[in-house]
């Protein structure tokens, strides 16, 4: 590890506000997973509430291994590793290190994933608001998430362009 020849080691007021953004994206995620996502009405009568964890705990619950394992990857997993590695790459590893280049080139590779959760979430809708018998309203879960999502992408766009540059 080379937190003396690490970008934000020395650049710390950018460092400071990379950090900054990365610990908003991780607040805005854990608040996607837990904040209602949609609500669910059919028949007019019956409304069901579901944020992405409970979505994931029913499909565990009903044994849906496949989907559970596809949207827990897409949407938990693979969110908090790539805040983890951006962290990492960003406050520790020198910026000439083979390590850092091997980091860099998996976050550009793998960003291209990122909006794949979204994307899960918004055919959930749209196939509900297709149905004539139910309609699903978005609820601020969605948002919290997507503005992780995205500023996730930015911060790593972002860090991609500066920290392998002096």
């Amino acid at each position: 590890m080379g937190f003396r020849n690490s970008y934000a080691h020395r650049h710390p007021a950018q460092g400071l506000v990379v950090n900054l953004l990365l610990v908003a994206a991780l607040v805005l995620l854990i608040e996607g997973l837990r904040l209602p996502l949609l609500t669910v009405e059919k028949f007019w009568f019956f409304s069901n509430t579901v944020s992405l964890y409970s979505a994931l705990m029913q499909l565990r619950a009903e044994r849906e291994w496949g989907l559970f394992a596809l949207i827990g990857l897409f949407s938990l997993v693979f969110p908090i590793v790539k805040l983890l590695l951006l962290g990492l790459v960003w406050n520790l590893e020198a910026a000439d290190g083979a390590a850092h280049r091997r980091h860099m080139r998996w976050l550009a590779e793998y960003s291209k994933w990122s909006m794949l959760d979204v994307f899960v979430v918004a055919l959930v809708v749209v196939s509900v608001k297709l149905g004539t018998l139910a309609q699903a309203h978005l609820r601020e879960g969605i948002y919290f998430f997507a503005a992780s999502v995205i500023l996730t992408m930015l911060v790593s766009n972002w860090i991609g362009r500066h920290a392998g540059q002096g």
